[in-house]
Order: C-alpha cells, then sequence, then structure tokens
C-alpha cells in the first residue's frame, strides 16, 4: 500500500515544487519604461499588475497596489516616478519597514 501512495503523491509534491518556483521568480525591473507612457497608463499598469519592480536610481524598487501586498510588519509609503505627462505622478505604494519612531506605541 505504502509504494502505491507515494507513486500518486510524488507527481503532486513535484507539481506544487514547479508552482511555487515559478511564481516565486521575480519580474525584471521596468526601468525607464513609465517615463514613456502617461500617468494614467502607469497607475492602471500597477493597478493590473499587482506589484511591479521599476528601475528607480541605482537598485530596483517594488511598487505595489495597496497595502496588502505588503508584509505585516512594513507600512506603505505612496511613491511618485516622473511620466510623459507628469513629473510627479502617484503610480503606486513601496512597502518598508517602520523605523522606530514611527511605531505607534
Amino acid at each position: 500500500m505504502r509504494p502505491l501512495v507515494l507513486v500518486l503523491l510524488l507527481p503532486l509534491l513535484a507539481a506544487g515544487v514547479a508552482w511555487t518556483t515559478a511564481r516565486a521568480e521575480p519580474r525584471p525591473p521596468r526601468g525607464s519604461m513609465t517615463a514613456r507612457m502617461t500617468c494614467a497608463e502607469a497607475m492602471a499598469l500597477v493597478q493590473r499588475e499587482g506589484d511591479i519592480m521599476i528601475a528607480a536610481g541605482p537598485s530596483p524598487e517594488r511598487l505595489v497596489r495597496d497595502r496588502n501586498q505588503c508584509e505585516l510588519s512594513e507600512i506603505s509609503e505612496l511613491r511618485f516616478v516622473p511620466t510623459r505627462d507628469n513629473p510627479q505622478c502617484p503610480i503606486g505604494y513601496r512597502c518598508r519597514e517602520p523605523g522606530f519612531e514611527e511605531w505607534n506605541w
């Protein structure tokens, strides 16, 4: 009986590992792509995708559509990026750990 159970469970386990690995692969940064978009298009991209990576400065930055995309210990901070029609487009939020002074004691 045990070999039969193992034969049936191993493909399911392998499929689960493959799915988890595929979901964990990071998406490439979207760099200066926002500079070619309108503000409405960039905001719609974040809303549609849920989270995106953009190359903002020296390192890529993850922007999310709302606080639900952040970890429980993180806070969301509104981020602005330059777009074709708006140099300060409120595209989405950045998740970050709060500093000591920001904790609500």
